[in-house]
């Protein structure tokens, strides 16, 4: 009757609760009703009951990054949507919007090429990717975003569109960069990349190394080529049986590495850090593409987690800083990631789109377990990090990377330019004057209140 053939979970119902929980349980929404929808015309038809009935749309596939409860809410989950088409000829790939990025690389890498996936393999590829994208590769090739062929969407008139640089572009340049603000994306199609391999996995210091280690890293990451994609963890490890024996119930500085040029060449590079300490752990050696999973090496299991985002300019000067707070001594609540961008990613792409953070010579994430811990209390803490960090900040932050206190439309602006910022308010105007897309870092229509 109402067009839909997946299944529709309400309260009450065996797999509601199952549907509407993701990876990050920071949030425990409860929608009104959720679609599993199995193809765009169901997405299609879930969109109009949304319209039919007054509520707002929401999109779930792993759940990994929420932003706004969904109480009340249509929850579309597209977890059923999982088809990866390759044309090797072309080097491309269309991906369904259920799809996570391992069921991708299953697919890609048994011929040499490879996505700009995430570090996390179990992350939902279409999320990630029209919120940008940063991954494994992109010091080289740029924002996953920049390599965006076309797009399958579902607006708000409950229309399902292809969209391309020449039919319906400032959609199009809209959607890549301003993730779900614009509708239920039901496909991407990407480029793949001729990568079979990389030299990659990780060097992990102990706390009395870590000072030497972080002011050596932010010197050399200055001096590297594009081919070199790097990133830092600092964090105390548990006390657990799960964690490497060599690492268990330590403060540890993880720097992962992952170098897409000659092996050879990769070890010359990393030899300088090699030689600032003896790490605890080192895995560096030479991975197949379809093991890139092993150098982050993230977890997999649901958890609540909260976090936050800033984008700094450069690293080297903010090490003191970060050290005071955030380093061994410092017993913080969370634990810090740095990204090292710049590269392709701070390079214009061939078909222009409206990814944010061009600027940022490194991303900065505070993480931290949410269970049992009062979240203002979590928000004090890491603004406090934020603000010591205040004199090398970009003003702006990473659109995936973007927490749950972060969903103001103030932060929200800060993760584009003004400029880019204004276009997409004109965009959604245009498509979602309603603002039905709104669960998520919203971006309100031009001359919303």
């Amino acid at each position: 009757m109402n067009g839909i053939t997946g299944r529709i979970h309400r309260p009450g119902d065996a797999g509601y609760d199952s549907r509407r929980s993701g990876y990050n349980r920071v949030i425990e929404h409860r929608p009104a009703l959720i679609v599993e929808a199995v193809d765009g015309d169901d997405v299609a038809a879930a969109v109009r009951l949304a319209v039919a009935e007054g509520r707002p749309v929401a999109v779930q596939a792993t759940g990994h990054g929420p932003a706004v409860s969904a109480d009340g809410a249509l929850l579309i989950h597209t977890g059923r949507m999982t088809g990866v088409q390759t044309d090797l000829a072309n080097r491309t790939a269309r991906i369904e919007a259920g799809v996570r990025w391992r069921d991708v690389l299953a697919v890609t890498a048994p011929h040499g090429l490879a996505p700009l996936n995430g570090s996390s393999p179990v992350v939902g590829a279409i999320g990630y990717t029209i919120g940008g994208g940063i991954g494994m590769l992109g010091r080289r090739y740029g924002f996953a975003a920049d390599h965006v062929r076309a797009v399958e969407l579902v607006t708000a008139d409950g229309q399902v569109r292809r969209l391309t640089a020449d039919r319906e572009p400032e959609l199009f340049w809209a959607v890549r960069g301003g993730k779900g603000n614009f509708g239920v994306v039901t496909s991407l199609e990407v480029d793949l990349f001729p990568v079979a391999q990389l030299y990659g996995g990780g060097l992990y210091y102990g706390a009395e190394a870590v000072p030497d280690a972080l002011a050596a890293y932010a010197r050399w990451a200055g001096t590297v080529p594009d081919e070199m994609t790097s990133s830092v963890l600092m964090v105390q490890v548990p006390d657990i049986e799960a964690a490497p024996a060599p690492l268990r119930g330590q403060y540890v500085m993880h720097l992962r590495i992952a170098y897409c040029g000659a092996p050879e060449e990769g070890e010359r590079l990393v030899e300088p850090l090699r030689k600032v300490a003896s790490p605890l752990m080192d895995t560096l050696g030479v991975l197949p593409y379809e093991r890139v999973g092993s150098i982050h090496h993230e977890p997999t299991d649901p958890a609540a987690s909260y976090g936050r985002n800033i984008a700094l300019r450069e690293l080297e000067p903010a090490v003191e800083a970060l050290l005071a707070a955030a380093g061994p001594d410092a017993n913080a609540p969370y634990a810090v990631e740095l990204r090292h961008l710049g590269g392709a990613y701070a390079r214009p792409p061939v078909v222009p789109n409206a990814v944010g953070g061009r600027d940022a010579g490194f991303s900065l994430s505070s993480m931290s377990l949410a269970s049992g811990t009062d979240l203002e209390t979590l928000r004090a803490a890491h603004d406090g990090l934020h603000e010591r960090l205040r004199p090398w900040r970009t003003g702006g932050a990473l659109l995936n990377f973007l927490g749950v206190h972060d969903a103001t439309e103030a932060t929200v602006r800060a993760a584009f330019d003004p400029a880019v910022h204004e276009r997409l308010a004109g965009v959604k105007a245009v498509y979602d004057p309603g603002n039905l897309f709104r669960i998520n870092h919203n971006i309100l229509p031009s001359g919303a209140a």
